[in-house]
């Protein structure tokens, strides 16, 4: 395999610059990008010096250096960094007003696995919204997203194992070229569930999805490849893409398979709701999807062994 080179782990395509572009001016129903004071709070720069140069100072535990904000600013203000109104799974605030994800800070190169058993429904690159990122359907309304890659290993329509190496991590994206040197490269980790946004971990009363001992992420140890595509019903399908924007209608509706094509729409409705007439669009695709513990941590047993929180450690 070659060695990956450094515009490859920032993600440095030709279209980078109009990317960047739109995130800081923003677009017709897409707000722009918002940064303040608060936003220093995020940084780390000697642990991110030493993430950069391959170290990881907390050996075979992933540190976890954000959360999902389950207080986040509304999506009409736009996509914000600043740091005003968080409150992650715990109560604590180890994340940021608009952050929907899991932040794995690990070096470039790092092997990341499927969380599940799945279907490969999707690879963007969108460099002004996480770099390139790899999308895999687990089954039962569940789809999970890797963000700021490097390299991905796998193609749509490929079925993977849990456990199974399908991307080497990077910092692909927006985030490190308005970061760099302050913030460690990572992994953003999304977790979807019946056409939505949710956080893996539980808070108090909740059912956490991560398998095994409850928000205590462990990698696979076992190579399981059973899983049922989530099916989907073409008119839900039709319906929800009528409510999208035309121009990214007609992109999303060339997409030749119904069940690519609702992924699709999911991605975008999480992605970029606003482009959307109504809120949580996706959610229409879905009868029900209820939380169980079935993800595993996405990284090789070969390389690490659990997580740690970044708070918990003197790094926030």
């Amino acid at each position: 395999m070659r060695p990956l080179r450094l515009r490859e782990i920032l993600g440095l395509t030709d279209q980078a610059a109009r990317q960047t572009w739109l995130a800081l001016r923003g677009e017709p129903g897409l707000p722009g990008s918002k940064f303040g004071l608060s936003s220093t709070r995020l940084f780390m720069p000697r642990f991110a010096a030493a993430v950069w140069r391959g170290r990881n100072p907390f050996g075979r535990s992933v540190p976890i250096v954000n959360l999902v904000n389950r207080t986040p600013t509304p999506v009409a203000q736009g996509w914000s960094v600043k740091v005003t109104h968080v409150r992650d799974f715990r109560g604590r605030g180890l994340t940021y007003d608009s952050h929907n994800g899991t932040d794995f800070a690990i070096p470039p190169g790092t092997r990341v696995t499927a969380a599940a058993p799945g279907v490969v429904v999707a690879q963007r690159s969108e460099y002004n919204r996480g770099g390139l990122k790899l999308y895999i359907d687990h089954g039962g309304g569940l789809m999970t997203s890797s963000n700021h890659l490097a390299r991905t290993l796998v193609e749509v329509g490929d079925v993977v194992a849990r456990g199974q190496v399908v991307a080497l991590s990077g910092y692909s994206g927006l985030d490190a070229l308005a970061s760099f040197g302050a913030v460690a490269p990572h992994v953003h980790f999304n977790v979807y569930l019946g056409g939505v946004q949710v956080d893996p971990f539980a808070a108090d009363g909740e059912v956490s999805l991560w398998a095994g001992e409850c928000n205590s992420p462990i990698p696979a140890t076992t190579r399981d490849v059973d899983v049922e595509p989530t099916p989907f019903d073409p008119n839900r399908v039709a319906a929800v893409l009528e409510q999208l924007q035309r121009a990214r209608r007609t992109a999303i509706a060339e997409t030749p398979r119904l069940y690519e094509r609702a992924w699709e729409l999911v991605i975008e409705a999480n992605t970029y709701p606003t482009r959307f007439a109504v809120p949580e669009a996706a959610r229409t695709l879905f009868d029900s999807a209820p939380r169980s513990a079935r993800l595993s941590l996405p990284f090789s047993a070969e390389d690490y062994d659990g997580v740690i929180f970044a708070d918990d450690v003197g790094l926030r």
